[in-house]
């Protein structure tokens, strides 16, 4: 990697030695920004050093304010499927800005985009736009309970729904216990209306419905974990679900806020072969842009207001800036767009895999689609449990030592890497070299 030279007094002085301008600003923003970041993760704090602060992407790369470019695989945390500022896409969106930004009010691409999704999610009759992931989980899980007339809700150690409250909850002390509040400023009593079992752990579920399954209202669940990094569902796990809820009187809610529009056409449910109750949706459909939506059959998404009980609304919901950017990126995943992925996806994980047994490094690949995770200090991850025994210390010097060749991987362990449409082949094998020469620094 080549070094900058800063030029102090009459002195010229390393990189290394000056502050740059990505530490400047990261150092600006924690005075006004708690963290200096608006969402921890970013923060750098479980691999050490300071953020990066991107001032532009195109296609596969992003570029700091210190004029380095990196090869990306946070992709926007899974949104920039198309890469950044994809032609198509930002065109599509220039136009929508030139007539306004934001109406209040019903506008065509909500609805096109609307039955773009219910045309290819079997399990989606309608579908209700809103902000965030966070919101659309936090609307199904009211729309659930409105259901079924229940309280309780299962989800699994290790998957991440989103910050509404009753969603930041662990496991406790056993997999299968009620819930214990895993952040300061959510009440006991919140959490005890969620249970939490184990992921790829049929058993675990099966408890819980035996013990209370008259007051379970629903089960969520990613059906690719990708929040303890990528963990696949083990074979019968989701169908298991499945019948459970069914049996029981309960929903089953499909969290595809990163699944969905990713792994497949449509989603991993149909991935899978599997219809949930409820889906909720984020990311690709906002083409970048802030989103979130829920859906499901005529019946569920009818108790919804206005024409049922269950109140949900947002000012900026539907925001045509955002439903364009979300329509314009659906518009270029056909099906060979998907087999790109995957022949791209697979290069990756054979390469990381090679590379693994040449170095010697204890490590593994688990890899769905064009996302994917390399899980360093163990040799498998089916459950939180897994995920949570890889070490921090090896992530953190593979981290820097992709970082250093100019490669953006997600600055946490626990995160899924994420290809695009912009990646190619010489991206990869890029990628794959450098991953090789970081993992002899493990070694």
């Amino acid at each position: 990697m080549s070094i900058s030279l800063f030029r102090k007094s009459n002195r010229v002085i390393s990189q290394s030695e000056a502050q740059t301008e990505s530490q400047r600003l990261f150092a600006e923003a924690q005075t006004v920004i708690p963290g200096g970041v608006n969402s921890p993760v970013r923060s750098f704090r479980s691999v050490g050093g300071a953020p990066r602060v991107i001032e532009r992407g195109f296609g596969a790369h992003l570029f700091d304010v210190d004029c380095r470019r990196y090869i990306d695989f946070i992709g926007g945390w899974g949104a920039a499927i198309a890469g950044h500022a994809n032609a198509h896409v930002t065109r599509r969106v220039q136009d929508a800005a030139a007539q306004g930004l934001s109406f209040g009010t019903s506008s065509p691409p909500e609805l096109a985009l609307a039955k773009a999704i219910v045309a290819r999610v079997p399990s989606v009759e309608k579908v209700r736009m809103v902000n965030s992931g966070t919101e659309a989980v936090m609307s199904a899980i009211r729309v659930a309970r409105a259901a079924t007339g229940r309280t309780l809700i299962v989800k699994f150690a290790g998957g991440y729904h989103g910050h509404a409250d009753g969603m930041l909850v662990k496991a406790g002390s056993g997999a299968a216990t009620l819930g214990l509040p895993d952040s300061p400023g959510v009440t006991d009593a919140v959490a005890s209306q969620t249970l939490t079992a184990t992921y790829n752990d049929f058993a675990s579920v099966q408890s819980l419905f035996a013990k209370g399954g008259a007051d379970i209202a629903a089960v969520i669940v990613e059906p690719v974990a990708g929040n303890m990094g990528v963990v696949p569902p083990s074979p019968g796990f989701l169908h298991g679900l499945r019948t459970i809820t069914r049996e029981n009187g309960a929903l089953l809610i499909f969290d595809e806020v990163m699944t969905g529009f990713r792994v497949s056409a449509g989603g991993a449910q149909t991935l899978f072969d599997i219809r949930p109750d409820l889906t909720t949706f984020g990311k690709i459909i906002g083409g970048g842009m802030p989103v979130g939506a829920y859906g499901g059959p005529a019946a569920c998404m009818d108790l919804v207001a206005p024409i049922g009980p269950v109140y949900q609304a947002g000012t900026l919901s539907g925001n045509p800036i955002t439903m364009t950017a979300g329509l314009a990126t659906l518009e270029l995943l056909d099906d060979a767009a998907y087999r790109q992925l995957e022949q791209l996806g697979a290069h990756l994980e054979e390469g990381l895999r090679r590379a693994i047994a040449d170095t010697g490094v204890v490590a593994c690949v688990q890899r769905v689609g064009s996302m994917l995770t390399l899980f360093l200090g163990t040799s498998q991850v089916s459950d939180d449990r897994d995920a949570n025994s890889t070490s921090d210390a090896m992530f953190a010097k593979f981290f820097h030592g992709m970082l250093d060749a100019g490669i953006h991987l997600p600055p946490s362990r626990h995160e899924a890497w994420f290809l695009s449409l912009a990646h190619d082949y010489a991206i990869i094998d890029a990628t794959i070299a450098a991953a090789r020469r970081s993992m002899t620094l493990l070694s």
